[in-house]
């Protein structure tokens, strides 16, 4: 026989079935891959649901998994019916002959070959679609629990009198709706279309009719859905002019109408949806005409329209009616939008005062002793001091301090005193031996708060420590010290079970313990471990002899991260902070609920307000944005995250907030009453950063009430660069104890400066009362100062403290030998009409590299003074003796500064050196007898020079030199070798 193939003729080669025991093998293969996928999935699922468990949040992930099934399978389904339906419709309409043509006989074969599987393919086909609609479907969970849980705002927009609710909750669902119609026509259209050419009843090349009767009534039904559908969105898109964004001359996020919109867009929108509407009717109305003439010319009309009604005549209006007489036009417009924008940012309240910025007291004395009734001037920048506390409170190795400190309030002797403050958290790059046991059965939890007052240093520029040493001791008595959860705790932990973890070490050794919480989830359970090894993809979960009975996982330990988890419809503040409360320590952090819908008022972009020079080097400083383009903000819920447990509150904060009251419907018994917050934690909380920043945004515009000024933009400011560093980004906003001009005492405030646009004198200062205590809390006061005459900003300042010899010469001083010289916060105080400026100058001397505070530049009134405390450096600039301070502690040990022009301490100083240097080499070569004879050479060379020190001071001699040696340990606790 010959070759059906039509290939030459051979011997056949027969392919044999795989033996009966390869097949099983397969099999088998194929099921455990299937399993393992399976399990895979389950492992994410049950981890997460075990998680939300552990933290009593199981309401948000139950609430938020059924909506998103929910919404899986309502719209994949509509969308499997839509298409599946309009195939299997396209395919009873086929007609039962095909025309005798060269392309039906191509397509015969077509036909024929998926004749067998016409209805898996269907059940393909519509399965595809379902699941792609429904993953996208699923996506707007948040989205639909707004809409189905939205509360009135109570106000309505200035245009169409419709609650601000409709815009914020029912707009962005039914434009999803629409989009979903849309989508759900265009495949249908599609689909229908295909089915139609491969049964004949569409033809390209084939004579007579290009399509039947049926297969015309069927398309024009599905193109008429598709107009009608487009009516609705012209219809819509009526509303939508509220919250539209559009470049207009002082914002790029201009929001809601302006005069083109309202007297161009709004009629031609009117109109397009009356066509489109006819247009519609024009298609269903094939269905007995059997034609498409008329639907065509209505169609070409809409389109036609869409162009010369949507586009070109709104130009006109735009280039020969507003452009002529702008002002005019727009001012109505923009009034609305003014005030649109300062309700939804909570700036409609801002107080903006005339100041003077001169000085008007010509009594320099009084003016000295006003200083300390004005402000509590930090000068401890927690920004800069992180490597002292690290050097001087690390005392392991394995802790660290994060990168920024933060500003709290802690009350002492009666009076609330302006606190920097850090933790002492848990640092896994420390340890002395990197393994699996060490890094998450060992090494779990940092220890105790380090704290020092912001308003003074000791004499050798060190904090002064009121809350120090391992177990911390001090000022804030006794609370559980143990960190389990904070900023720097990125990994996971698991304790409590056989494996005992390393609590502290002190003179005794290593004190060990067991988490005694109920924190994490529980690892008892063979099928937990079995999930949490896949999930980590950590193998030696399941079978470690280290992990039994009691032993519990715990992750997702950062303050924010947890806060975002069980409220994913928050926006989480970039800076969380630490405070003792009650006898825990507490991590409080601020969080938002933001819409996009608010009309008329101008959006924002999270991501770039509240980004400046600490964000630029710090990403766990940048706020945490569930939308980033955002037209309304509130901080609606504090939050707290206990370092010791974990356990997460929320608490309602603004108790007239609709967003938060929506979302607590949606979300109920999650977020917990304002007057749960127990006096202790409300000392405690304070303005957040990140609105600050948004609102100072905003305010460099804002800050005018009447559309004339607005237009002309000569009024608008910039929030100036940070001039004491070189990232080029935004200066941060600065927490301070001060009292503006209209107070009567000081409050705890938030602070900024402005500038004019493209200058750097000053044009304002912005403060904010941060301390819920007060009753004027959130009260923004602004102080403008004059156009007409020039009052220096932050970056003349620093300039100004710069260009001065005999300053530029100190600081040449200050970095002698390898020394590095680092700019604190630069911070600007009203005072009696004029603005006082303090910064703090810190060095990193030699081999200790981290900063001590060395010298204080101050200047008020042209007036400038740099040196070695504030007390002397205002008392220079004033001319007048500050009032008397109390004498120093008699606990503390410390020596004033040393002094080069002191031959006796200067010598001591080289010898200190010296040891200290030797004790270092000594150390790198593991020579502990060398080590601990550089150590007692380093005791007796510092003892010398204190010595000296306090006879020079008793003999009247210098006691206040500029710089000290390269590399001098003094200042420093006698270093020890880190375990």
């Amino acid at each position: 026989m010959p070759d059906r193939g039509g290939g030459p003729s051979g011997p056949r080669i027969r392919v044999g079935r795989p033996s009966r025991r390869v097949r099983t093998l397969l099999m088998t293969l194929g099921v455990l891959a299937v399993l393992g996928m399976a399990f895979t999935m389950f492992a994410g699922f049950w981890t997460d649901w075990l998680w939300y468990r552990s933290v009593n949040y199981s309401s948000v992930f139950t609430t938020t998994l059924w909506t998103k099934i929910g919404l899986f399978s309502v719209f994949g389904l509509l969308m499997a019916l839509a298409v599946g339906f309009n195939i299997w419709l396209a395919h009873r309409l086929r007609p039962p002959l095909s025309a005798m043509s060269m392309e039906q006989q191509n397509l015969d074969r077509y036909r024929m070959g998926i004749a067998p599987y016409k209805k898996w393919l269907l059940f393909g086909i519509t399965a595809l679609v379902g699941l792609i609609a429904g993953a996208s479907a699923s996506g707007q969970w948040r989205t639909w629990l707004m809409w189905v849980n939205g509360v009135p705002f109570g106000e309505k927009d200035p245009q169409f009198k419709l609650d601000v609710a409709f815009y914020a909750f029912d707009l962005p669902w039914y434009r999803f709706l629409l989009g979903f119609g849309f989508a759900a026509a265009i495949l249908s259209v599609i689909a229908a279309a295909l089915t139609h050419y491969l049964y004949g009843g569409l033809r390209v090349t084939s004579p007579g009719a290009r399509a039947t009767a049926a297969a015309t009534g069927h398309l024009s039904v599905l193109i008429g859905i598709f107009v009608a559908l487009k009516a609705v969105a012209y219809w819509l898109d009526r509303y939508g002019l509220a919250v539209k964004s559009s470049d207009f001359r002082a914002t790029d996020n201009w929001t809601g109408l302006r005069y083109v919109d309202a007297n161009a867009y709004l009629p031609a929108k009117t109109i397009l949806f009356c066509i489109a509407v006819i247009c519609a009717l024009l298609f269903f109305a094939t269905i007995w005409r059997r034609t498409w003439q008329l639907p065509v010319i209505g169609f070409g009309l809409m389109v036609l329209s869409a162009i010369l009604i949507g586009g070109l005549y709104p130009a006109i209006v735009q280039k020969f009616q507003v452009q002529p007489n702008e002002q005019a036009k727009e001012a109505p417009y923009v009034e609305k939008n003014l005030e649109a924008t300062r309700k939804a940012y909570g700036i409609d309240g801002t107080k903006v005062t005339d100041y003077s910025g001169t000085g008007n007291t010509e009594d320099k004395t009084k003016l000295r002793d006003d200083v300390g009734s004005t402000a509590s001037i930090r000068i401890m920048d927690p920004n800069i001091v992180s490597p002292t506390f690290q050097q001087l409170q690390q005392i392991r190795n394995y802790y660290a301090f994060p990168e920024n400190l933060d500003v709290d309030r802690y009350a002492k002797d009666g009076k609330d005193q302006d606190t920097v403050i850090g933790l002492r958290e848990i640092n896994l790059a420390g340890i002395p031996k990197k393994n699996w046991i060490n890094n998450h059965f060992r090494y779990t939890h940092g220890y105790g708060v380090v704290a020092a007052e912001g308003t003074s240093a000791d004499a050798q520029g060190r904090p002064n420590f009121t809350e120090s040493d391992l177990p911390s001791k001090g000022d804030l008595g006794t609370y559980e010290q143990r960190v389990y959860y904070g900023e720097k705790t990125n990994t996971y932990s698991i304790v409590g079970g056989p494996q005992k973890e390393i609590d502290y070490s002190d003179d005794n050794g290593e004190k060990t313990t067991s988490y005694k919480g109920d924190s994490g989830v529980s690892l008892s359970n063979p099928v937990n471990r079995a999930a949490y090894a896949v999930a980590f993809g950590e193998p030696q979960i399941l079978y470690s002899g280290a992990i039994g009975d009691g032993s519990r996982v715990l992750y997702n330990r950062t303050p924010k991260e947890r806060v975002e988890a069980v409220a994913p419809w928050l926006t989480i503040d970039g800076d969380a902070y630490p405070a003792v409360v009650d006898g825990r320590i507490q991590w409080i952090v601020d969080a938002y609920t933001t819409t996009n819908g608010y009309p008329y008022s101008s959006r924002t972009t999270l991501g770039d307000t509240t980004a400046d020079s600490l964000t630029a080097t710090n990403d766990n400083r940048a706020v945490v944005a569930q939308q980033n383009q955002v037209n309304y903000i509130r901080n609606s819920v504090k939050a707290t995250v206990d370092a010791y447990t974990g356990k997460v509150k929320l608490f309602q904060w603004d108790t007239k907030d609709p967003v938060l009251k929506t979302w607590m419907k949606a979300f109920p018994n999650t977020v917990e009453p304002k007057s749960d917050i127990s006096k202790s934690l409300m000392d405690h909380l304070r303005y957040p950063q990140d609105l600050f920043k948004v609102q100072r945004e905003l305010l460099t515009r804002y800050h005018v009430k009447d559309a004339t000024t607005f237009l002309s933009g000569s009024e608008v400011w910039q929030v100036p660069d940070d001039p004491t560093n070189r990232s080029g980004s935004a200066v941060p906003p600065y927490y301070l104890s001060m009292k503006m001009p209209d107070q009567k005492a000081q409050a705890f405030s938030l602070t900024t400066t402005f500038t004019p646009t493209g200058r750097d004198n000053l044009s304002a200062f912005m403060a904010v009362d941060a301390d819920p205590g007060t009753g004027d809390y959130g009260k923004i006061r602004i102080l403008k100062l004059p156009t007409n005459t020039t009052v220096n900003g932050p970056k003349q300042v620093q300039s100004q403290f710069n260009s001065q010899e005999d300053i530029a010469e100190s600081i040449r001083l200050l970095r002698g030998g390898d020394s590095e010289v680092e700019y604190g916060n630069l911070l600007t105080v009203p005072l009696d009409g004029g603005l006082l400026y303090v910064e703090p100058v810190y060095v990193r001397g030699g081999g200790l590299k981290y900063p001590l505070l060395r010298k204080v530049l101050v200047t008020y009134g042209g007036q400038t003074a740099f040196e070695n405390t504030l007390d002397e450096a205002l008392n220079k600039v004033f001319g007048a003796d500050g009032p008397a301070t109390e004498p120093p502690d008699e606990g503390d040990t410390t020596t004033p500064p040393p002094t080069s022009d002191n031959p006796t301490v200067q010598q001591a100083l080289e010898d200190a050196q010296k040891a200290f240097d030797a004790g270092q080499e000594a150390l790198k070569k593991n020579d502990w007898e060398a080590y601990g004879k550089a150590q007692k050479d380093l005791e007796d060379a510092l003892r010398r020079a204190e010595d000296a020190q306090a006879e020079a001071s008793r003999t009247g001699g210098s006691g206040g030199g500029e710089s000290k040696p390269s590399g001098s340990p003094s200042g420093s606790p006698n270093p020890k070798p880190s375990s």
